[in-house]
């Protein structure tokens, strides 16, 4: 072997190592933060409306919990703007490691508000304000993750490499729905009095283990070329923002495709779990048989984003969405029935099938911009998402299903809907997996 061909390899077998740390990095870094932001739908669905609306009807104390859950993503474009910017100006790393300690305080503090029996309605607002810098966070948080896994990859494996982020969504899932399932075996005082606020104070300690690892990887090679480029022109750099909404057909066409992806994705640990509870099954077995159904999905997000390397980020995202709506009957009736295994199998269809949209949606959203715009771009698109899709519906159904009479047609029509809209959005954005990421703009 000649010197230059063993440089060449060495070279190679070197990026490849640091694309294995980045992505794992960033999958890490996505399950810590979606642990904290996923642990208060678990929350308010089992705690804080006893906790912070006590006095009230059950379901117009649930109503408002899911009002507070919906706070942290009105805030997620918010943060996206932010982080994007400063994301696209200085770099994707130091906006990580900002948007990590700002989540993994405001989740340590919500487990210390006092309830509505001690501050009155102080607590919800305070509950409110720690939301919306998670919000805040988790918007900033998931642009950089994605994109540093994206730029460091393999262009033949940018869809895989990507699903990485979107599985640290489950994973976080698994481990908050754990730990607050673990609790809840509390007895009830208990449990509302001090077990719920045990899970959040645990986020700093993942905090620090996140730091320690996001500390440790290397810029985005893409963007640090794309920055060098600009100065040996001595071009003048632009407002990131501005160029996103100079051509806002990627905008729109991103939010509502991902909407429906969001919309199911968040009902299934918020409204379907009290739903299932709601019809005599217990507690705590149905936050494990969410958790169980969650932690297999994990390997099916990842397979999601594989396919899409393969066959392309529309019909697999298309596929998913088309055979959830077929599914919406079938998992109400089953999360209905009162038997654990029936719901864990209603849970884990359902994730499964909802992988096939998720896991292609970190490339699929990232896709769509130019380098020096690509954080901003995708980060505020994928949040704008998040917040049609997932923001209000918890409220939304839950609303339409005490207003039914607790009929869970409405509901299904609702999600049904929702899903039909993300699916003509997707067949009218062009197939992304192939574009060139290294354009500036």
């Amino acid at each position: 072997m000649s010197g230059h061909t063993a440089l060449a390899s060495s070279s190679t077998a070197a990026k490849r190592k640091e694309a294995r740390t980045v992505i794992m990095s960033s999958y890490l870094g996505s399950t810590i933060e979606f642990y904290d932001f996923l642990l208060y739908a678990t929350a308010a669905a089992v705690a804080f409306p006893k906790v912070f609306f006590a006095g009230t009807d059950e379901w117009v104390g649930v109503v408002a919990a899911y009002a507070t859950f919906a706070a942290g993503y009105v805030a997620r474009p918010l943060g996206g703007i932010v982080f994007g910017h400063f994301g696209d100006r200085i770099g994707r790393k130091g906006m990580l490691i900002v948007s990590m300690a700002m989540m993994g305080v405001a989740s340590t503090l919500i487990g210390l508000i006092p309830g509505s029996s001690v501050i009155g309605p102080w607590g919800a607002v305070l509950l409110v304000i720690l939301r919306v810098f998670q919000g805040i966070a988790v918007g900033g948080e998931w642009g950089g993750a994605a994109l540093m896994a994206l730029e460091h990859s393999d262009p033949k494996r940018r869809g895989f490499a990507a699903s990485f982020v979107n599985a640290g969504a489950p994973t976080g899932a698994v481990l908050g729905t754990v730990v607050m399932g673990i609790f809840s075996a509390l007895p009830q005082d208990a449990f509302l009095a001090w077990g719920w606020r045990v899970p959040f104070l645990l986020s700093f300690l993942l905090l620090i283990v996140g730091m320690f690892v996001r500390l440790r990887v290397s810029e985005s090679p893409i963007f640090a070329e794309a920055v060098a480029k600009e100065s040996a022109l001595g071009a003048k750099r632009k407002v990131p923002l501005l160029e996103v909404l100079k051509r806002p057909k990627a905008l729109i066409m991103i939010m509502f495709a991902g909407a429906a992806g969001f919309g199911l994705q968040v009902v299934l640990p918020t409204f379907s779990v009290t739903y299932a509870v709601s019809k005599g099954a217990p507690q705590q077995g149905v936050l494990y048989a969410f958790a169980g159904a969650s932690a297999i999905s994990i390997l099916f997000v990842l397979l999601g984003g594989r396919l899409s390397d393969r066959f392309g980020r529309r019909p697999v995202m298309v596929t998913g969405l088309a055979l959830f709506i077929l599914y919406l009957f079938p998992m109400f009736g089953m999360l209905s029935s009162g038997s654990i295994a029936l719901i864990f199998l209603a849970f884990t269809v359902a994730l499964i099938l909802h992988s096939s949209l998720y896991g292609p949606l970190a490339a699929f959203v990232s896709e769509q911009f130019g380098t020096t715009n690509r954080y901003t771009g995708a980060a505020v698109g994928y949040q704008l998402a998040t917040l049609i899709g997932t923001g209000f519906t918890p409220g939304i159904v839950a609303g339409l299903y005490k207003d039914a009479g607790q009929s869970i047609v409405p509901v299904v029509i609702f999600l049904a809907g929702m899903s039909l809209v993300s699916i003509v959005f997707i067949l009218l954005t062009r197939e992304s997996k192939n574009n060139d990421l290294s354009t500036v703009s």
